[in-house]
C-alpha cells in the first residue's frame, strides 16, 4: 500500500478540504444556507448530541461550507483541526475560552493590534482574566511575567501596526518549560509566510477577513489546533483534562486525543459562545485563500519596493519594515517567515502629527480605512484610529506613535504606488 501523496502548498490552498458535491457534482463548495440539519433517526440524533458521532446539528456548531474552510486551514497550517468563527477578536475569546478561569492569565507581547490591546487590557477583566504585556524580544522579562496563574503566551508572528517578527522558536521553548500553549496570532503573515507550528507554536488564530479572504468583503476569524499539547500533563486545563458536566462527565483530551481542543471549540465554545461564522462569509474566504500563495508574493515583491524608496526619501524619518537590510529584525524574517517579511509597515514621517494626518488626506490611490490584507493599498495614522484608545506609552511600545503612519501594500503596479506617495508627502511636509 502506497502512501497518500505530500501536495505543495498551491494544490492545497485550492483542494485541502474540498470535494465535489456528492448530490449535485458541483465542483465548487456549496454555500449551504441553511440553520438545521434532518437527523436520519431518533439514534443518530442521540449520538450526534453525546459527541459519539460527527455531523451536522445545527449551524451556530457546524456547517459544511464552514467545515471545508476549517479543514483547509488546519492543512495550510499543518495543525490537526480548526474552528471558524465570526471575527479575529472572537477567534482571540474562542482560543482563551477553554484555558481559563477567574483569576487566571495571560502573558502577552507589547506589540499587538491596538484592538487585541484594549481586548486584553480592559474587557477580558470582566471574565476575571488578566494579561501582562511584555516585551517578547526580553526573554527573561517573558520568564519572570510567567506566574502560577498563567495559562497561555501570546504574540503576533508579524505584528501589527510595525511588522515586527517574534522569535517563535525562542518564545515557544520558554512556554513549554512552563507548560503552557503558545498561541500565535498568524494574521498577518498567513500560513504562506509562516507556520508558526513549525516553530514550536500550540494554537494558532487568525482574523480571516484579512490577507486569507483577501478582498475587503466579510469578517471571519480561526483557531487552529496543532494537536500536539498534552493537556492532561496537569491540572491548569480542567476544561480539557477534567470530567465536563454538560456531556455527562466526558473528558475531552481522554475521549478525542490530539482533537481535543478542536472539538472543545465547537461543542462548548461555538455552542455557548454563539460566535458562528456564517456559510457565506467562508464561501469567500475560501475563494480568496484559493490565490493565496500568487497574491502574497505579490504583496511581498511590492512591500520590497515601497519600503525602499521610502527609506531612501529624506521626508521619512524611518520605515520599520523587516524585509530591509537595515531592520533589526532582517535575519529574524529570514528563519521565521523565509518566504518574505508581509506586507504590512509603519514610516515616521517628518512633521509629526500633524503631516501624518495631511497625507493620508492627501493620498488618491491608497486608501484611508481601519483594515489590512486587502488586495488594495491601504493606510492608516493608527495614533488616531485604532491605537486612540492606548495610552501614548502603550502607542509608541505598539510601534504606533503620532508621527507613524500604517501602511498594507497592496498588488497594484508598484510605480503607481510610489507616485501616489510622492504626491501626498510633497502635500504633507513640502
Amino acid at each position: 500500500m502506497t502512501d497518500a501523496p505530500t501536495y505543495g502548498f498551491d494544490t492545497l490552498q485550492i483542494h485541502a478540504g474540498a470535494r465535489p458535491d456528492p448530490a449535485t457534482g458541483a465542483r465548487q463548495t456549496p454555500i449551504y444556507q441553511t440553520t438545521a440539519y434532518v437527523f436520519r433517526d431518533a439514534e443518530h440524533a442521540a449520538a450526534l448530541f453525546n459527541l459519539q458521532e460527527v455531523g451536522y446539528i445545527y449551524s451556530r456548531l457546524t456547517n459544511p461550507t464552514v467545515a471545508v474552510l476549517q479543514e483547509r486551514i488546519a492543512t495550510l497550517e499543518g495543525g490537526v483541526g480548526a474552528v471558524c468563527c465570526s471575527s479575529g477578536h472572537a477567534a482571540q475569546i474562542m482560543a482563551l475560552f477553554p484555558l481559563m478561569a477567574p483569576g487566571r492569565n495571560i502573558v502577552a507581547s507589547t506589540r499587538l493590534y491596538g484592538g487585541t490591546v484594549t481586548q486584553f487590557s480592559q474587557t477580558i477583566k470582566r471574565f476575571g482574566w488578566s494579561a501582562k504585556f511584555v516585551d517578547f524580544d526580553d526573554l527573561e522579562a517573558v520568564k519572570a511575567a510567567i506566574d502560577g496563574d498563567t495559562r497561555a503566551v501570546f504574540c503576533e508572528a508579524i505584528a501589527n501596526p510595525g511588522g515586527y517578527i517574534t522569535d517563535l522558536r525562542a518564545i515557544a521553548d520558554v512556554a513549554d518549560a512552563a507548560g503552557l500553549p503558545l498561541i500565535v496570532d498568524n494574521t498577518t503573515a498567513t500560513p504562506y509566510l509562516c507556520r508558526p507550528i513549525e516553530h514550536g507554536a500550540t494554537l494558532v488564530v487568525h482574523s480571516t477577513t484579512k490577507y486569507l479572504t483577501g478582498n475587503g468583503t466579510v469578517t471571519g476569524g480561526a483557531i487552529v489546533d496543532s494537536g500536539k499539547f498534552d493537556w492532561s500533563a496537569s491540572d491548569k486545563f480542567p476544561s480539557l483534562s477534567a470530567p465536563e458536566p454538560a456531556y455527562h462527565g466526558l473528558k475531552f483530551h481522554e475521549t478525542f486525543g490530539p482533537l481535543a481542543y478542536t472539538f472543545h471549540g465547537i461543542a462548548i465554545g461555538l455552542r455557548d459562545l454563539g460566535m458562528t461564522m456564517n456559510p457565506q462569509a467562508a464561501h469567500y474566504t475560501l475563494m480568496g485563500i484559493e490565490t493565496l500563495s500568487l497574491r502574497m508574493q505579490r504583496h511581498v515583491e511590492n512591500a520590497v519596493t515601497i519600503a525602499k524608496w521610502l527609506e531612501a526619501d529624506p521626508r521619512v524619518d524611518f520605515v520599520t519594515y523587516a524585509g530591509l537590510p537595515s531592520s533589526p529584525y532582517f535575519e529574524r524574517a529570514k528563519s521565521v517567515c523565509p518566504k518574505g517579511a508581509g506586507a504590512l509597515f509603519t514610516f515616521g514621517l517628518k512633521g509629526g502629527y500633524e503631516a501624518c494626518v495631511k497625507l493620508v488626506d492627501s493620498l488618491q490611490i491608497f486608501s484611508h480605512v481601519a483594515n489590512l490584507g486587502d488586495t488594495r493599498s491601504l493606510i492608516i495614522h493608527s495614533a488616531s484610529t485604532t491605537h486612540r484608545q492606548l495610552t501614548p506609552e502603550q502607542q509608541v511600545a505598539a510601534g504606533a506613535a503620532p508621527n507613524v503612519v500604517r501602511l498594507s501594500i497592496g498588488i497594484e503596479d508598484p510605480a503607481d504606488l510610489i507616485a501616489d506617495l510622492d504626491q501626498a508627502l510633497a502635500k504633507a511636509v513640502g
